[in-house]
């Protein structure tokens, strides 16, 4: 247990969950908002949208680049593996989040000739967050690795599984999106948005459980650390906690609060995210490369580590500053740009 060559992936391991998790949701409600935009016709209330977000959005994907860097720098066989069985999604992914950080800064100086660039922001969000639930889909189904390669084709991860985990995800950021404008705004748009959120928590739920049963029947491996014996028994908070959260949004949507519904659909997020790791732990690859298999030499990991925990600090620090700095409502003479 004291071997540094046991302990190190899984301090990355923890890292790099890290990440990832702050990324779905810091980014996910501003892909929520991306998402809702169509439904939003008003010119105004459009304006609002982008203006509740515009001074977080870009530090928001900062932890995709954590997220990704680490898993190249500390899990290169991991990582060569993902990117070679999910390289199609994932740069589609990275395409539509490319055009969407294009259409929100062009947009602004577009006007009023903008109509393009709001499709654009629109689009792009909506293909970025379903792309990301077609990797997810895809990777929890499984990928071929034979003598530790890759061996499947170029469209394995395209299934009826991960196009219903992309189609999951578009309604879960939903939800983070329309709920994070019941908090920041007021008025007309506040009870627009806490209508959308309504709508988008139940279609969250159905997405949960059609994925939860599809898992359950489809990936015995997974049933089988769910559904075991003391498991089943071990592990019940984590579904019926998931369960409370959602409970709690819709009463705070009902009651008119503000901010509860918003931390309740955070933490549906951070139940599912603890799900996924109980479902697939040690596997960085299910079922084919544990965190220990993938791993980089330690001499290269722990460089990287030093490196990675002097910034850290930095990149917390920043992102709070600038969420206490733009806390409170966002008015609509408000403007970022």
């Amino acid at each position: 247990m004291d071997d540094i060559s046991y302990w190190l992936p899984l301090v990355w391991a923890a890292l790099i969950a890290v990440a990832v998790t702050l990324y779905v949701i810091l980014d996910g409600f501003d892909l929520g908002l991306g998402i809702l935009f169509p439904s939003a016709p008003q010119e105004r209330r459009r304006d609002v949208m982008m203006n509740s977000v515009a001074p977080f959005w870009d530090g928001n994907e900062t932890w995709l680049v954590l997220g990704g860097g680490g898993l190249f720098v500390a899990f290169p066989k991991a990582y060569g593996i993902i990117m070679s069985g999910l390289y199609l999604p994932i740069i589609i992914m990275l395409l539509a989040l490319v055009f969407r950080g294009v259409a929100f800064e062009f947009r602004w100086v577009a006007k009023p000739n903008h109509a393009f660039w709001d499709r654009a922001f629109a689009w792009g969000s909506i293909v970025a967050a379903f792309s990301q639930g077609v990797v997810l889909g895809g990777l929890l189904q499984g990928i071929p690795v034979t003598d530790g390669r890759f061996s499947g084709g170029a469209l394995h991860w395209l299934s009826g599984f991960s196009i219903m985990c992309g189609l999951s995800l578009v309604a879960g950021y939903a939800l983070l999106g329309a709920t994070w404008l019941v908090m920041k705004t007021e008025g007309e748009l506040q009870l627009w948005a806490r209508a959308r959120a309504e709508a988008a928590l139940v279609l969250t739920l159905l997405a949960i459980g059609v994925v939860s049963l599809w898992t359950a029947v489809g990936f015995p491996r997974i049933a089988n650390v769910w559904f075991s014996w003391p498991n089943i028994l071990l592990l019940a908070p984590v579904p019926l906690l998931t369960i409370y959260a959602a409970l709690k949004c819709w009463w705070g949507l009902i009651e008119r609060k503000e901010a509860q519904p918003f931390f309740s659909a955070i933490a549906m997020f951070l139940l599912g995210f603890v799900g996924l790791v109980i479902s697939n732990v040690p596997y960085l690859v299910p079922d084919s490369v544990t965190v220990w298999q993938a791993a980089a030499a330690p001499s290269s990991q722990l460089f990287m580590l030093v490196g990675t925990l002097l910034m850290l600090p930095v990149i917390l620090g920043y992102t709070a500053f600038v969420y206490w700095t733009f806390r409170g409502k966002v008015k609509e003479d408000a403007g970022y740009h």
